[in-house]
This record gives structure tokens, sequence and C-alpha cells, in this order.
């Protein structure tokens, strides 16, 4: 399955992205720290070629440390960005984000020149909330929901600072398809775009083999941790069904409830501090995606090239 989701809306922030961005001195892109290369926008990235880039690692605190170190450490390797990790507990993230981005573009600032930021981020990836934070009250709308900020605002985190919002926004084509699974677990894309049960499934590939404890761990399934990670997924969705009492008429598991229930641990920090990618998986799924992306159009060509049969008559 290929998860999908660009509403309307979001052409309207790319056209919004691409004139703002002219008079930008720093971009900031917020990522999810559980996700951080799948909820990277390569479609931003077109947007703001050449700009400085601040990408804020956001909810660091529900993310694995050592993978987090990973992706700040892959991303402050490349040139003209900086990566900076924030989570919940930051009270004063300010301070941190005006800094770096003072030192992206350090000839910006003062009243005749101030710094004019964009900040962009995929839906759901915290960045309303940070931004409230950031103003000391409720600028921007939250919710656990994709797709709730719907326009820009301006606002002025300093006398010659000023940041730019933008809604949340995803890509037309998503061609990875574990960002595609990645992006529904998180809640990124909206309920519309996928099926419960196959992000289900497809969360517990990855969880069994790099976070076996932190499951035995939330749902007791009396296992040794080489038998979690041995066990297919399906039967692990279903002994997770039976001791969470997720069960149909005759004692079958519910497996949508059990989906529902896995997701939404995940989503809530229940099972544990999880980021689901590293940057060298990120880059094995981004050269493969790339590569079955481009067979995919040359078929199409291809199609498009053949003669077509005549009409019968």
């Amino acid at each position: 399955m290929s998860i999908q989701w660009f509403p309307g809306h979001m052409h309207l922030t790319r056209k919004a992205i691409t004139e703002r961005v002219k008079e930008i001195d720093v971009v900031i892109e917020m990522l999810d720290a559980r996700l951080p290369g799948s909820s990277a926008n390569p479609l931003l990235a077109e947007l703001t070629s050449g700009k400085p880039t601040l990408k804020v690692v956001n909810k660091q605190d529900m993310a694995d440390p050592e993978r987090t170190a990973l992706w700040l450490a892959h991303y402050n390797a490349q040139a003209n960005t900086r990566a900076i990790p924030l989570d919940a507990s930051d009270t004063a993230p300010a301070r941190a984000i005006i800094a770096a981005c003072r030192e992206l573009a350090p000839n910006r600032g003062g009243m005749v020149k101030p710094m004019r930021v964009l900040i962009c981020g995929i839906p759901n990836v915290g960045k309303s909330t940070l931004i409230n934070t950031l103003m000391g009250k409720r600028s921007a709308k939250t919710g656990d929901e994709a797709g709730i900020t719907r326009n820009e605002q301006r606002l002025a985190l300093a006398d010659d600072f000023y940041l730019y919002d933008t809604p949340g926004m995803l890509w037309p084509r998503i061609v990875v398809p574990e960002s595609g699974f990645n992006l529904a677990a998180s809640g990124a894309v909206g309920r519309n775009a996928y099926d419960d049960q196959e992000v289900a499934l497809e969360l517990l590939a990855k969880l069994k083999v790099a976070y076996p404890a932190l499951l035995e761990g939330r749902y007791k399934l009396g296992l040794a941790l080489e038998a979690v990670a041995a066990m297919p997924d399906e039967d692990l969705l279903e002994a997770i069904a039976r001791k969470r009492g997720a069960l149909a008429a005759g004692g079958h598991a519910n497996w949508q409830k059990a989906a529902e229930l896995l997701i939404a641990d995940y989503r809530s920090h229940s099972i544990g501090r999880i980021t689901l990618e590293t940057p060298e998986m990120f880059g094995q799924w981004l050269a493969a995606g790339h590569k079955a992306d481009a067979e995919r159009q040359n078929r199409k060509k291809e199609r498009g090239n053949k003669p077509s049969k005549p009409r019968k008559r």
C-alpha cells in the first residue's frame, strides 16, 4: 500500500512559501525526532534551496536518544545547516532558536536589517505548540490531528526577529513507502489516507527488531526477547490484542481495535522512547524509493510512446 495525503490547502501553502522565501534569511524546518528523515520535506528543500536552514528536531523526549544523536550529527555535517533538539520540557526555546538563526545569518539583525525567519514542518510535528511556547500565549491552534493550522502568521520573537509561520505541509507524492507508514503512525497524515491494520503491522515489524524489550515491557507477552523479535507480525498483533482484551465475538482477536491501540500507544509514548529510523536506514530507503520511482516513470513513458492499436471497423 502506498500512503499519500496532499489536501487542497497544501497547494496554497506551497505557493505561499514560494513567495515568502524570496525575502527570508533563515528557514526553520521542524522534524519529528521519532522519524527525522521521513518528516523532512523534500519539497521544502526544493522551494528553499540555498537558504540557511535550522533543523529543529522536536519531541526528542519521545525518541531514542542514541538515534537522536545520530540524526543531529547527520544534519550538522551538512553545509549551511544547523540542528538542535527540543522537547515539551523546553520552557524557553526562543533563546536557542534565535541564537542558532543568528549563527546561520550573522549579517542580519538590528532594526535596519531585522532577521526574517520562515518556520515550516509537516502536519502534527508540534510547530503550533512550539510557537505558543515562544510567544507565551496561544498564538496558534494546536491538536493531535493533521492539518490544524491553515493560514500564514507573522510573529515577533524580538524587536529585530520576525518569524513567519506556515501551515503544515507534506509533499505531493511520497516515493519512500517506509516514510508513508512512519508518517501515518505518527499522525502526520489524515485518517482517510491509510489503513490502521497495515500501519500497525508495519510499525510492529520495526519495533520487534529494534525495541523488543519495550514491546514486552508494555504488553507483558511473557516471551523471551528473541521470541518477540522472531514472531510474525500478525501473530504479534494478535498476542497484543489478547493481552489488551481487544477481542471480538467468539474470543477472536479484534484486529482493528488492536491496531488502533498499538498506534495510540506509540503516539502517546506509552511504549517508550522510540525512533523508527536511522540516517543509514533512511538513506537506503530513499535510494530504493528513487530507483523504483524512476522505473515507474520509465514504464509510464514507454506506454505513452507505444502506438495505439487501430480501431476495429
